[in-house]
C-alpha cells in the first residue's frame, strides 16, 4: 500500500492527503469512501478539517470573543452536532434550523434567531425554546409581545441593525443603504422604546454588514464601525446590553490568485474592542457569527464520470452530478462572471497525463457545468471528480429537484 503523502497544493488551494493516486479524506481513499457511502454523488465533510479551523480561530482571536456558527452555511445535523461541542453558540434563520440547533444539545441561551420574514409560528417556537430573537421590525416586536402575554413566556430579544455603512469588498452586502434586513440604525431608538413598553427582555444588538470578504482591513473597519454604532445605540437601551453580535464576513479563497484572509490584524482589533467593551459595557460580550469560514474548506463534492465525449475537439466529462446538487460551483449562486471552483480527478491525483476538459452534469441545460476548459488529469468513465471548497452553501443552496434526478448524500468523516 502506498504511503499517505502530505497535503497537495494546486492553484493556491490546500487539498487533503493522497494515497497513491487517490485523494484521502477522513483517513479513507476516495474510492473506498464512495463504496462505503454506496452512491455518487455525495458531499463529504472532514472532522479534522473542522477542528483545525476552530483551533486556528481560537489561537488568533481573543478568548473574550464568543464564536458562533451560522447554521445556514451548512445545516447537516451530524456536522452541527460536531460543532456544538466546540463553539460558543449558534445563529439560525428558520424554524427548521431551530430544530437542528436544539437537537444538537447547544444550550438555548446560546442560540439566536435572525431573518426578515419570521412567521408567528416560528416566533412562538423560538420563545418556547428560550432562544434569543433578533427582531427586524415593529411587527415582530408586537407579535412577540402578544405571544409573551398569551403564553406567559417572556421573549428574549436583540435588535438587528441595518447600519449606515457597508462591508467594503464583500461578496454579498447585507447591510447599509436600503435593505430588507434589520432595522435602520436611525429607527432603532424608537424600536427600543417599544420593546420596553411591551415588556420584552432586551439583551443586545446584532449586525451583519456583508459576507465572503478576504480583506482583513475591510473586516477590521466594519467591526470598528459596528462596535461604535452599538455603543451609541446602547444609550437608548431599556436595560444593560449583554451581547454585541458583530456578524462575520470572513471569506475563503475559491479562485486562483485569491489570498487567504489574514487573521492576525482581525484578532488584534477584536482584542482592543473587547477591552473597550469591558470598560464601557461591562455586562456585554462580543460575538462573531461565522458560517462559510468555519465549514467551507472542510467539505468536498464528489461525482462519478459516466461518459467521455469529444465534440469538435473539446473534451467533455459527463458526470452523475451537477448544478442540482452544487449550484455555486456551476456559477449560478452569485458569480457575475463564471469562474471554475478548484476541481480535480480524485482517483488520479498523481497522474502526469493532463488534458483540457470540461466537467458537465446529466441535466439538459448548458448551465449544468462544474468545470469549463480546465486542466485536469486525463480521465475515463468510472473516475471520481472532486470539487473542493464545498463545505458551505452546497446541498441546501441548490435546486435538488430540478429535472427530478436522484438526491445527493452527505457524510461526516
Amino acid at each position: 500500500m502506498s504511503e499517505i503523502r502530505p497535503p497537495l497544493r494546486h492553484a493556491d488551494f490546500s487539498f487533503s492527503a493522497r494515497q497513491g493516486n487517490e485523494l484521502v479524506l477522513g483517513g479513507l481513499p476516495l474510492s473506498r469512501l464512495a463504496a462505503r457511502i454506496g452512491q455518487t454523488p455525495f458531499y463529504a465533510y472532514e472532522r479534522a478539517a473542522l477542528d483545525r479551523r476552530i483551533q486556528e480561530l481560537r489561537a488568533a482571536l481573543p478568548g473574550e470573543v464568543a464564536l458562533h456558527y451560522a447554521i445556514k452555511a451548512n445545516p447537516m445535523p451530524a456536522l452541527v452536532d460536531h460543532l456544538a461541542r466546540q463553539l460558543d453558540g449558534f445563529d439560525l434563520a428558520s424554524g427548521g434550523e431551530l430544530a437542528v440547533a436544539l437537537d444538537s444539545g447547544m444550550a438555548p441561551e446560546h442560540i439566536s434567531f435572525a431573518g426578515p420574514g419570521k412567521t408567528r409560528t416560528e416566533l412562538e417556537q423560538a420563545v418556547a425554546a428560550g432562544v434569543l430573537l433578533n427582531v427586524e421590525s415593529l411587527r415582530e416586536v408586537r407579535l412577540l409581545a402578544d405571544i409573551s402575554q398569551a403564553r406567559g413566556w417572556t421573549a428574549r430579544v436583540a435588535v438587528r441593525i441595518n447600519p449606515d455603512f457597508e462591508l467594503k469588498s464583500s461578496g454579498m452586502k447585507m447591510g447599509g443603504g436600503a435593505k430588507p434586513f434589520g432595522v435602520d440604525a436611525e429607527q432603532v431608538p424608537d424600536l427600543l422604546r417599544e420593546i420596553a413598553r411591551q415588556g420584552l427582555a432586551f439583551e443586545g444588538f446584532h449586525l451583519y454588514a456583508g459576507s465572503q470578504n478576504l480583506r482583513a482591513d475591510a473586516i477590521v473597519e466594519a467591526q470598528q464601525k459596528s462596535f461604535e454604532l452599538c455603543l451609541r445605540l446602547a444609550e437608548a437601551a431599556p436595560s444593560p446590553v449583554r451581547t454585541f453580535n458583530l456578524g462575520g464576513g470572513f471569506g475563503i479563497p475559491y479562485f486562483p490568485g485569491e489570498q487567504r484572509l489574514a487573521l492576525e490584524p482581525i484578532g488584534e482589533n477584536l482584542a482592543a474592542l473587547a477591552g473597550r467593551c469591558a470598560r464601557e459595557q461591562p455586562e456585554a460580550r462580543l460575538e462573531l457569527e461565522l458560517g462559510r469560514y468555519l465549514v467551507g474548506e472542510a467539505g468536498i463534492y464528489v461525482c462519478r464520470i459516466l461518459d467521455r465525449k469529444i465534440s469538435r475537439g473539446q473534451v467533455f466529462l459527463v458526470t452523475d452530478g451537477g448544478l442540482h446538487h452544487h449550484l455555486a460551483a456551476s456559477g449560478n449562486f452569485g458569480q457575475v462572471i463564471r469562474k471554475n471552483y478548484p476541481v480535480a480527478i480524485g482517483t488520479k491525483m498523481g497522474s502526469a497525463e493532463r488534458e483540457i476538459a470540461s466537467v458537465v452534469g446529466p441535466l439538459c441545460t448548458p448551465l449544468d457545468l462544474l468545470a469549463e476548459r480546465m486542466e485536469l488529469a486525463a480521465a475515463e468513465p468510472g473516475d471520481l471528480v472532486v470539487v473542493f471548497q464545498s463545505g458551505a452553501y452546497g446541498r441546501t443552496a441548490s435546486p435538488a429537484d430540478f429535472l427530478s434526478h436522484p438526491h445527493v448524500r452527505e457524510v461526516l468523516v
